[in-house]
């Protein structure tokens, strides 16, 4: 009261210790990797269900999983900012689980940059880009756990990436990517426990045996 009294100052406030706000130009690591290839990956609707995809040139090319279009000839691509595009399925391969959509508009598409699976090594970090259960953009990043690894995939048993990446269903079709942001390959199934769902282990086609597929489908 007596310091009151005589105009003293109130003690300030206690503040946790906080860190100065990144700036918002400087765009990092990770988060620089997803904003580069975010927009190169599209969500895949059918009429019996769906998964992801993305754009592999300039052309209106996407690259998807055959089990995501099931056996269809017609789907809409749904882009990064939420526009709707239809397309159409020009080929498949069922043994490698590869399909190839075009659409009419290519301005419209941004494509991605493919890497080389070759240069991947055990523990180099990765991201998975789709729409697993239907959520659109969504990035989960982990690290290379395996390399060559034997799983069916499609009608055949091939190998893999193995990943622990978090990958669920409807992320199928979606880009495995490097910290560069460069495809590497291309989310297609999971391990799953009794009760469904991810448990650490995915795997991704390795992009250099599934870009080859998708030339020789988009050339023919």
């Amino acid at each position: 009261g007596a310091r009151l009294s005589e105009g003293s100052e109130p003690a300030p406030a206690a503040a946790l210790p906080r860190v100065a706000p990144a700036p918002s130009t400087s765009l990092g690591g990770l988060s620089a990797t997803a904003a580069r290839v975010l927009p190169s990956v599209v969500s895949v609707e059918t009429g019996s269900g769906g998964g992801s995809g993305f754009v592999v040139d300039a052309s209106g090319h996407i690259l998807t999983n055959a089990h995501v279009i099931r056996g269809g000839d017609r789907a809409t691509v749904v882009l990064n900012d939420g526009r709707r595009i239809s397309a159409r399925v020009i080929g498949e391969d069922d043994d490698e689980d590869l399909a190839v959509l075009e659409v009419d508009y290519p301005r419209e598409l941004t494509p991605a940059t493919l890497g080389r699976s070759g240069d991947l090594a055990v523990g180099d970090q990765v991201l998975a880009i789709g729409s697993p259960l239907g959520l659109s953009g969504t990035v989960t990043a982990g690290i290379v756990s395996a390399l060559d690894r034997e799983v069916r995939l499609g009608s055949a048993r091939r190998t893999a990436v193995q990943t622990d990446a978090s990958i669920n269903p409807g992320n199928s079709g979606g880009p495995l990517v490097n910290v560069r942001g460069e495809v590497v390959g291309v989310n297609t199934a999971i391990a799953s426990g009794r009760g469904g769902g991810n448990i650490g282990i995915g795997f991704a086609i390795p992009i250099d045996r599934a870009a080859p597929i998708a030339e020789r489908i988009i050339r023919n």
